[in-house]
C-alpha cells in the first residue's frame, strides 16, 4: 500500500470540493453483502451440498475446476440477476461469497459453458439430477389435496442458430424462432416442480401431457394435488381422458368452438345466473363435443363490459366504437370444463379457482424478466434446458428463504434483491477469526437486518433440533416450520373458505 502510483491517489474536482481517490484491488469485498445469510440457509438445509455432490460432472485433468467452483459460479450469477454467461465476469472480483460457499475461485464464462456441456452430454444422469433436486425443493411442503398443479408454457424468443429454434406460436415477437418452456407449478406456493424445454413449434399442451402424467406418477397418492389447472390449450379430449384415467380432478378453459357457442346460446336466455364474484355471473351445464366419448360438466361465466367497445375490421381497416345503451348489453365470457362437484353453490368457488390461475402467469413474468429464463442460451438444446431447470431450482430456493423472511406474502426479486441481497461488505481476519462487515444501502435496512437475524436464529434452532432427534434432518424441520406458518396464515389453502372465513390464528413469524 505504501508504493501506490500517482494515478492511484489522483484527485477529483467535485461540487463538494477536491477529493483524493485511492484504488484498492486487494481487499476482500462484495456488492452482495447480505448473501451470507442466504448461504447459511443453503448450508444448514443441505440443499447446496446435495446439489453439488450429486452433480454428474467429472474431470480427469488435475487443473480443471472443481464442482463447487462451477456450480457456485452459476449459483452466484443466477442470484445476481444475470441472464447471459458473459455476465459471469462481473463476479470475478467478489472476494467474500465464493469462499463462503467453499469455492476456490470464480470460473470464466467459457469454463462454465464447457462444464455444462460435459454435464448435458450425460443426458439421463443430468436430467435425473436436476429433476430430483427440483422435487426436493418443494415436495416436503406438499400434501394430498392441499395444493393445485398449474400447467402452462411460455415462449423464449431466440436470435441465433440454436438447436430447436423454429417458428411457432410467438405472441410477442411473431415470426421469431423460439424455444418453449413447459412448466408445472405448485400453487399457491409459486414453486416450479418440473421444467421441460422444447422446440418453438411445441407450444401446444399435448407436448406437455407426458410431463403432467410423469409428475403425477412421481407425486403418488400422498402428494396428489387437489386440482390440475390450465388454460384453453389444455381443454382437449386427449388431455381430459388421460387425467380421468388416473382419477385426477381438473379445471381447464375451453375454446369457443361452434359446439361450445351453441351451449352458451342455450344458457344465455335463462335468468337463473348465480353470482360468481367480482362482477361475474355463472351457470353450469354439461357438454359432449364431437369426438368426446362422454358428457362433461362445464361452468359458463359472463361479465358485463362497461363503457365503450372497440370493433376493428381489418379487411376495411376501420375501427369503430359502440357505446352501450339501456337496451343493449355487451359481455365477456369464459367456459370452464371440470370434474369437480356439480353443487350449484360452488360456482363462486369455481370462478375464483380459475381467477387464481393468474398467479401462474406472474411466476412466468418473474422468471423471464427478473431471473435468467430469457437468457443463458447456447447452441444446443440440452444446455438450454439445463439452464432453465437451474434457474427454476435456485428460484425455488430463494422463494423458500423469502418465505422465512416474510411468510405473509410473496416477494418478487425486483424488490427482494435490493432489500435482502445488495449491500457492501468486507472481510477482515484477526486472531484466526473472520469478520464480515456489512454496510447496507437500502432505506429500510433496519427492517432487513432484524429479519435476517431472526431467520438465522430460526435456522440454528432447526439445526439444533435435528441434531437432538435422530433420523431427522434440518431441511425437514425447516419445511415443517414453513408449512405450519403458511397454514396458519391461510397461504396453503386452495379451496373455498367456509362462510365465516378463515380461522383466527396467532402466528409468530420470528420477528
Amino acid at each position: 500500500m505504501a508504493q501506490r502510483s500517482v494515478s492511484e491517489m489522483a484527485g477529483l474536482e467535485l461540487p463538494a470540493g477536491k477529493v483524493r481517490v485511492a484504488w484498492d484491488q486487494r481487499a476482500a469485498a462484495t456488492p452482495f453483502g447480505q448473501m451470507p445469510y442466504f448461504i447459511e440457509f443453503l448450508h444448514l438445509s443441505g440443499l447446496w451440498q446435495r446439489w453439488r455432490d450429486d452433480c454428474p460432472l467429472a474431470y480427469t485433468s488435475p487443473n480443471a475446476p472443481g464442482k463447487a467452483d462451477v456450480l457456485g459460479t452459476w449459483l452466484l450469477s443466477i442470484l445476481a440477476g444475470h441472464n447471459r454467461y458473459a455476465h459471469v465476469t462481473a463476479l470475478r472480483n467478489d472476494g467474500v461469497n465464493p469462499g463462503l460457499l467453499g469455492m476456490d475461485r470464480i470460473v470464466s464464462e467459457d469454463a462454465l459453458r464447457r462444464a455444462l456441456r460435459h454435464i448435458s452430454d450425460r443426458a439421463e444422469a443430468s436430467e435425473h439430477w436436476m429433476q430430483e433436486h427440483l422435487r426436493q425443493s418443494a415436495w416436503s411442503l406438499l400434501s394430498k389435496d392441499d395444493w393445485i398443479l398449474d400447467v402452462d408454457a411460455t415462449v423464449k424468443p431466440l436470435y441465433g442458430h440454436q438447436e430447436g429454434a423454429v417458428l411457432g406460436f410467438n405472441p410477442h415477437k411473431p415470426g421469431r424462432p423460439s424455444h418453449v418452456n413447459h412448466t408445472y407449478w405448485a400453487s399457491p406456493l409459486r414453486l416450479a416442480l418440473r421444467v421441460e424445454t422444447q422446440p418453438g413449434n411445441c407450444t401446444h399442451a399435448k407436448h406437455g401431457l407426458a410431463g403432467i402424467l410423469a409428475l403425477l406418477k412421481e407425486l403418488g397418492p400422498e402428494r396428489r394435488p387437489y386440482l390440475v389447472r390450465g388454460d384453453k390449450s389444455y381443454g382437449s379430449d386427449e388431455i381430459l381422458r388421460a387425467l380421468e384415467a388416473c382419477n385426477q380432478s381438473y379445471c381447464f378453459k375451453l375454446r369457443m368452438t361452434k359446439g361450445v357457442q351453441k351451449v352458451v346460446r342455450n344458457l344465455w336466455a335463462h335468468d337463473d345466473w348465480c353470482d360468481a364474484g367480482q362482477g361475474w355471473q355463472g351457470r353450469q351445464s354439461t357438454i359432449q363435443l364431437v369426438g368426446w366419448d362422454r358428457a362433461r360438466r362445464i361452468v359458463v361465466l359472463r361479465r358485463p363490459i362497461r363503457g365503450e367497445v372497440a370493433i376493428e375490421d381489418q379487411a376495411q381497416q376501420v375501427l369503430g366504437f359502440i357505446e352501450a345503451s339501456s337496451t343493449m348489453k355487451t359481455y365477456e365470457h369464459a367456459v370452464l370444463v371440470t370434474t369437480l362437484s356439480d353443487d350449484p353453490f360452488d360456482l363462486p368457488m369455481m370462478a375464483q379457482l380459475y381467477r387464481d390461475r393468474a398467479d401462474c402467469e406472474n411466476g412466468f413474468d418473474e422468471l423471464k424478466n427478473q431471473w435468467g429464463w430469457g437468457g443463458y442460451t447456447t447452441h444446443d438444446l440440452a444446455r438450454c434446458q439445463l439452464a432453465a431447470q437451474a434457474v427454476a431450482l435456485i428460484y425455488n430456493w430463494w422463494n423458500l428463504y423469502l418465505r422465512m423472511v416474510e411468510p405473509r406474502k410473496h416477494l418478487e426479486a425486483i424488490t427482494a434483491r435490493p432489500l435482502l441481497l445488495t449491500a457492501v461488505a468486507r472481510v477482515t481476519e484477526h486472531a484466526h477469526q473472520r469478520v464480515i462487515r456489512i454496510t447496507p444501502l437500502h432505506a429500510f435496512a433496519h427492517q432487513a437486518i432484524a429479519r435476517l437475524q431472526a431467520v438465522s436464529a430460526k435456522l440454528k434452532q432447526c439445526n439444533q433440533t435435528a441434531e437432538q432427534l435422530p433420523g431427522t434432518t434440518t431441511w425437514q424441520h425447516i419445511c415443517d416450520y414453513l408449512r405450519a406458518v403458511l397454514m396458519a396464515l391461510n397461504q396453503l389453502r386452495c379451496r373455498a373458505l367456509p362462510a365465516n372465513g378463515p380461522p383466527k390464528l396467532e402466528v409468530n413469524c420470528g420477528f
